[in-house]
């Protein structure tokens, strides 16, 4: 029996079903992130220049997050995308010089016994910020959308039902006065295989891997069926996604900081460190088909 968890699956899936570009291409990559086809840049951002353009924007994350505490002012910031994609990541360094006391992360666990019949938002309206709060959301409600369909956890009536009444729940909470954003994280088939065997070989890593992740992989097709689908209904002008390509995490983190603060009008910020969100890896649902 393999050591690795789950007795090797994720290196079982690379050597006999992965299609053969991908195959391909892990293996010239030689472990390092797989940048290829149409993403813009032919090599991951230098590390001196991601610690640093990080650190000045971390910064800017605790002046917002002060403001937001005087003002009272509620964030809720959502983070969705495949498995490895980076979310826990980004959301990581958002936390890294947060006060504890008024920025939390929400990952919530399958639902209980008595959460499963619950109004579907039920559970996630009671981890919503109140005055003066940030949360960040590590995955979300949309997991009715995507995950949750594409492995059967619920009925094609629970789904549609989560469509119609999916816009009317986000109006309400902007309308309320929370200021929430949708990032979707988006990597390649190549990269996440890349990453999930990178997780498999290192005991620090191996707990991030779950049997979802590991059966997900042969469903890669469905995935990306259920994602466009997703991102197309749930696109509001009051509630629109922000697609960001995260084959080099480096800039997938400064990005989404960036797509924050730049849309935050925050006591003592400083335009020319914020700057401007990266077009090229940044955009809307469209982006998930580049």
């Amino acid at each position: 029996m393999s050591n690795l968890p789950f007795d090797g699956a994720i290196s079982e899936f690379y050597k006999k079903k992965a299609p053969d570009p991908v195959r391909e291409a892990i293996k010239d990559a030689d472990g390092k992130p797989i940048l290829q086809g149409s993403y813009p840049y032919e090599d991951r951002m230098d590390k001196d220049e991601y610690e640093e353009t990080l650190h000045k924007l971390q910064i800017e994350l605790v002046k917002l997050q002060a403001w937001a505490a005087n003002s009272k002012e509620r964030i809720a910031i959502v983070f969705e995308g495949r498995d490895t994609a980076g979310k826990g990541g980004a959301i990581k360094r958002f936390m890294e010089y947060m006060n504890p006391r008024s920025a939390r992360v929400v990952a919530l666990s399958a639902p209980t016994s008595r959460e499963v019949n619950q109004w579907y938002f039920q559970r996630y309206v009671e981890q919503m910020p109140a005055g003066g709060e940030i949360c960040l959301f590590d995955r979300s409600w949309y997991n009715r959308g995507v995950v949750e369909h594409v492995f059967g956890f619920c009925t094609k009536a629970e789904r549609q039902a989560f469509f119609r009444q999916l816009p009317d729940f986000e109006k309400l909470l902007v309308e309320d006065g929370i200021k929430l954003f949708k990032i979707w994280l988006n990597i390649s088939q190549a990269e996440q295989l890349n990453r999930m065997l990178s997780r498999e070989h290192d005991p620090l890593k191996q707990w991030k891997l779950s049997k979802i992740d590991v059966d997900g992989l042969n469903f890669w097709d469905e995935y990306s069926e259920a994602i466009s689908e997703t991102l197309h209904l749930t696109h509001e002008i009051y509630a629109p996604w922000t697609v960001i390509r995260a084959d080099d995490k480096r800039r997938a983190r400064i990005a989404a900081i960036r797509l924050v603060l730049s849309q935050i009008e925050y006591e003592g910020k400083k335009p020319k460190v914020v700057g401007e969100v990266d077009a090229a890896i940044c955009g809307g649902p469209a982006l998930i088909h580049a």
